[in-house]
């Protein structure tokens, strides 16, 4: 299962497992339970099970067959890194990751303790640079995960603040090569203040990392928008940052860091 994602720094999505279970405050609105639920009502064979975890062995070699080189967001429906997913099913979406090299992988996490365990077991120097890991922090009892994540052999760093929470103060960002924020969306959408933002990006800008700012969020997002200060902020890691020649044809040729 991989569709053309509308998500805005990605390209694809590709869900090898579907299905997942709340770890922090960043999953009390998740739109992924929210989706699963519509998918299972229109009769959805992926979604038999609605957000139940669910393996799709069939789709763990799927990226092979594009030939096309395009950022692929792994799991948007799920947590690669879920405690329930057995190594060895994930040692396979790995194995295809690493074949499929003309491809962008972006592997994002709330379990970042998973994630540093099992990337420093797989790797003994790091990561490949077309595998980008990242992890979610939505406020200041999430950010160990930003700790986990620089203690992990990945080549490339990301985090995604969304949905942010709450003001998260003073971060260290060395070693982080991408920072992606956003508010809530959806019912019940939790509102995000300015001033959270304009901190993060500052910290972006002092440690010269890509800034993407997403959405303001809300329950009608696409009338909030995303401009900030009136601009749109689209930065993403250029490919001589990330160390590899890969990502010809993705997004990577139109959005540099600013």
């Amino acid at each position: 299962m991989a569709t053309n994602s509308r998500i805005e720094w990605t390209e694809m999505t590709w869900n090898p497992v579907t299905g997942c279970t709340k770890v922090s405050q960043g999953c009390k609105n998740c739109y992924a339970e929210r989706m699963a639920g519509r998918l299972k009502a229109m009769g959805s064979a992926r979604y038999r099970n609605g957000f139940g975890l669910t393996l799709h062995r069939d789709l763990v070699e799927l990226p092979k067959n594009w030939k096309r080189g395009r950022m692929v967001f792994v799991n948007s429906m799920s947590d690669l890194f879920h405690k329930a997913i057995p190594t060895s099913f994930v040692d396979s979406v790995f194995d295809t990751m690493e074949r499929a090299d003309w491809h962008v992988f972006q592997v994002l996490t709330k379990r970042s303790s998973l994630l540093r365990r099992y990337v420093n077991a797989r790797y003994v120097d790091r990561a490949p640079p077309h595998i980008w890991l990242g992890v979610s922090i939505e406020d200041r009892g999430s950010l160990v995960r930003l700790r986990h994540l620089l203690e992990s052999k990945a080549a490339v760093r990301f985090v995604s603040f969304e949905p942010l929470l709450e003001a998260l103060g003073q971060m260290d960002l060395s070693g982080i090569d991408w920072a992606i924020v956003g508010g809530e969306s959806g019912f019940g959408a939790r509102p995000m203040k300015r001033e959270w933002v304009i901190s993060i990006r500052k910290q972006c800008r002092k440690y010269g990392i890509p800034f993407f700012f997403k959405q303001w969020g809300g329950v009608h997002k696409a009338a909030a928008g995303r401009k900030l200060d009136g601009r749109t902020y689209d930065e993403m890691p250029s490919p001589v940052a990330a160390g590899t020649a890969c990502f010809k044809g993705t997004k990577l040729g139109a959005f540099a860091a600013g």
